[in-house]
């Protein structure tokens, strides 16, 4: 039997990395922000805040996760010369990807023309297909409808701009 290292089964820490990453990226940003005397509650750092507990509690849960139980690696995967045998334990899923991605490029490249609800529906529609579901017309509605309350919580409930398009007479 060969000794294996720490690393073993444990490439899933990558995610962990990135999104502590991020975090951080974010709360340097909440560090820095100006914010005006007055304020009132609450305030442009409070949804932030949520975000920044949140992301660095599921790192820690990932971190512990993947120490406690590594991944089992599949090391049998036949012969890579002969594509009858080989066997491979992960994919990618391109056609899921694509969805995504496109739809994140079309909402980031169309939310001042079509302003938020349209523009975000647009991107949960795409992400809905991407992950696998067959009813457009199903997702089309659920998507303005959660758009739609998004906008009204971030406009009416915390007083925030969000492109508003040719729906409601903006552009």
């Amino acid at each position: 039997m060969t000794e294996r290292g720490f690393w073993h089964g444990r490439s899933g820490l990558v995610v962990p990395a990135l999104l502590a990453a991020w975090t951080t990226y974010l709360l340097v940003g909440v560090l820095t922000m100006e914010v005006p005397e007055g304020t009132d509650f609450p305030g442009p750092r409070f949804f932030p805040n949520i975000l920044i507990v949140a992301g660095y509690a599921l790192c820690a849960l990932l971190v512990l996760h993947y120490l406690r139980s590594p991944e089992p690696v599949d090391t049998d995967h036949g012969d890579p010369t002969d594509p009858g045998t080989a066997r491979w334990r992960t994919f990618t899923d391109w056609r899921a990807v694509a969805w995504c991605v496109g739809g994140f490029l079309v909402f980031a490249l169309t939310i001042e023309v079509l302003g938020w609800i349209v523009a975000a529906a647009v991107l949960f529609w795409c992400v809905a297909r991407g992950i696998g579901s067959t009813r457009a017309l199903f997702d089309a509605t659920l998507a303005l409808v959660v758009s739609s309350a998004i906008y009204l919580a971030f406009a009416q409930g915390l007083g925030l701009n969000l492109p508003a398009g040719f729906l409601l007479g903006g552009m």
